[in-house]
This record gives structure tokens, C-alpha cells and sequence, in this order.
């Protein structure tokens, strides 16, 4: 599959890696995650996309430290063989859990709209084998996937001119009537949409022009957050309060506002047409756990990439309670968090351990 030691991805490769592996799941409810916020939400997703870009500066400047090194090689170089491992397991097994929480989300959006009462274990086994084709390329490849699925799913915009024709935009005002929880509740939703960005600090040595990764990262949050931001300012205009509460996938709502004669199931295209975005997330993710367990075993072998997709798959089939299913996924976002603050701690660990050994670009 990949070699570390060759780098192979130019700065529009980061750009989409970055942009697409945010996105996945995360805009179809992205208004309904904010609704705590009601109408005040529109201005949220620029403020998320600022937060995002400060977190990134932390891990660029690690890693412009370590250019040769990915995460798990450098949890392995600060904190000691043992407990590195230790932490890079830690990762592999919620990486499990995060793709099996992004797949069944998906899932179960299909039941919903496009195959109700229907077994979906064969949409499911094609959708690995596609996965694995695509991952099974390497990280250049998720890459150009990226860049694929962004063009062939970003021109669905323009079905937002209907819902902007029938909203109302004094709804976008006023902009403060909400209290501190409330923010902090639509706050904390809303960012798990923002996550993904961090996988940077795997695919970092690959990438050529490190010294600029910093600005075609940023790039790629700023793509997914004016997206975002869009698409919530067209959800407030159009939306009641009760129905940002209640619609659990808005921009489903917002494509049945489309009015064309030779179509009719607007939302039913767009399902179909947010795999590709899907598929861009969960492969980005795979190639990461895959390199994961690359670490932990020392070596590069293809078979760590099947025996995740099984891990993955078996996860998913397990009959757990919807109540503990819901409950783990939505604890996923302290984990994510944790991860994405988790350079801040070995910048730490780098400042304070001896300079010999030390490498600096």
C-alpha cells in the first residue's frame, strides 16, 4: 500500500482530504444539532470554523518538528514504546466505534428515505467492498476521491435558491437570545460536524509542502464551514423553531422545497449522492486506523485493513440496545476532543524531554 518514506500529496490533495473528511455525516443535521440555539444559530459554523483553525495550529507545529513521523510513531517517540502502544490502541478501537457510528448513520438515513422495511446487509457489503477498493490505494487515492466527490455532490447547492425564495430572512434577527447553556449545548453538537481535520497528523509526512500545510488545511476548514454556514442560514430563513427541533435531517427537508416538473424526489437523489461523501470520510478514517494497527504490529501488512473492515462490520451487526447505541456514539465527541487537544500534550512532553535526537525543519 503506502510508503512513508515517499510523499505524494500535493496541497489540493490536503485541501479536500481536509475538507471532505469534515463533512460526512455531519451537514444533513447540522441545523437540528444548533436547534438549542434556535434562530441564533446561522452565525455558529463561523464561529466553530475559527475554533478549528486555531486547534490546527498546534498540530502543524508538532509535526513540522517530526516531518518523517505520523501520531502513532510520535506517541511512541514522547511517551515511551510501551505507553505510546498503549495510547495507539486506545485509538484503533475508537476509530472502530467512530466508522461504525458514521456507517449506521447512513444506514439508518437509508432506511428512513429511500428503503424502508427492507434488509440492508447487502447495501452494507457493497458499500465495504467499495470502501476497501478505495482505501486499499493508499492515501493519494482516498485523496483524488476527495476531490471527486467534492465536485460531484457541491453543485446540489444551488437547490437552496427555493427554500431562500420561500424563507423568511427576518428570521436572522435578532442574534442574541439565547443563554450560555444553550450555546454551549448547540455549541458542543455542532462541532462534532466540524471533527476531521485532525487526520492531518497521520497523513502529515506524506504530504510535499509541509511548510504549507497549515494553509491548505485552513483552506479545507473554511470550504466546510462557509458550506455549513450556508446551509444553516438558508435553514433558519426557512425553518420554524419547532421544526429545527424536530427534523432530524433539515437539508432533506430543505430539497423536497424544489419545485421541478421533470423531478420530483430532490432528497432521494441527494441520498444517493452523499455516499460519495460518506464513502470519502469513512476511508480517510479506515486508512488512519489501518496505520494504527500497522503501528502496534510494527510492520505494513494488507491484511490489518481487512481485519479492520470485519472488526467494523461485526461492530455494526451487534445487536445492541438503541438507548446504549445512542449513548456510545454521542460519547464519541469527548474522545474526538480529546484527540484533537492531544497535541497540545505532546508539545508539551517535547518541550520538556532532552534536545538530543531532536529533529527541526
Amino acid at each position: 500500500m503506502d510508503n512513508n518514506k515517499r510523499k505524494k500529496l500535493n496541497g489540493y490533495h490536503v485541501v479536500f482530504l481536509v475538507q471532505n473528511t469534515m463533512v460526512g455525516l455531519g451537514l444533513l443535521s447540522l441545523p437540528n444539532k444548533l436547534n438549542s440555539m434556535g434562530y441564533s444559530q446561522w452565525w455558529l459554523p463561523l464561529l466553530l470554523g475559527v475554533i478549528a483553525n486555531l486547534t490546527l495550529i498546534p498540530m502543524i507545529w508538532l509535526f513540522l518538528r517530526y516531518p518523517t513521523e505520523n501520531l502513532y510513531t510520535l506517541n511512541e517517540k514522547l511517551l515511551g514504546k510501551w505507553f505510546g502502544k498503549f495510547v495507539n490502541l486506545f485509538l484503533v478501537l475508537y476509530l472502530i466505534i467512530f466508522i461504525s457510528s458514521i456507517v449506521e448513520g447512513y444506514l439508518d438515513l437509508i432506511l428512513i428515505v429511500a428503503l424502508p422495511d427492507r434488509p440492508i446487509t447487502g447495501p452494507l457489503i457493497v458499500f465495504f467492498l467499495v470502501l476497501l477498493y478505495i482505501v486499499h490505494g493508499g492515501i493519494k487515492s482516498i485523496a483524488r476521491f476527495s476531490i471527486m466527490s467534492f465536485f460531484l455532490t457541491i453543485w446540489m447547492l444551488i437547490f437552496l435558491y427555493w427554500p431562500i425564495i420561500e424563507g423568511d430572512p427576518r428570521h436572522l434577527l435578532p442574534v442574541s437570545n439565547f443563554t450560555l447553556k444553550e450555546w454551549l449545548q448547540a455549541s458542543r453538537n455542532g462541532y462534532f460536524s466540524m471533527v476531521g481535520y485532525d487526520l492531518i497528523m497521520i497523513y502529515f509526512p506524506y504530504i510535499i509542502h509541509q511548510k504549507r500545510a497549515f494553509l491548505h488545511g485552513s483552506i479545507g476548514i473554511w470550504i466546510t464551514s462557509i458550506v455549513y454556514f450556508t446551509v444553516t442560514v438558508v435553514s433558519v430563513m426557512y425553518f420554524s423553531p419547532w421544526q429545527m427541533e424536530e427534523v432530524v435531517y433539515p437539508i432533506l427537508k430543505l430539497y423536497k422545497a424544489v419545485e421541478l416538473s421533470f423531478f420530483e424526489r430532490i432528497d432521494v437523489m441527494g441520498i444517493s449522492l452523499w455516499v460519495f461523501l460518506l464513502l470519502s470520510t469513512a476511508s480517510a478514517y479506515l486508512w488512519v486506523g489501518k496505520k494504527g494497527l500497522d503501528s502496534l504490529r510494527n510492520n505494513n501488512k494488507t491484511y490489518h485493513l481487512y481485519l479492520l473492515a470485519i472488526l467494523i462490520f461485526v461492530f455494526i451487526n451487534i445487536p445492541f440496545p438503541k438507548d446504549l447505541q445512542d449513548i456510545l456514539y454521542d460519547q464519541i465527541f469527548y474522545l474526538k476532543l480529546a484527540i484533537i487537544l492531544w497535541p497540545n500534550v505532546l508539545i508539551l512532553v517535547h518541550l520538556i524531554r532532552p534536545k538530543k535526537g531532536r529533529t527541526v525543519t
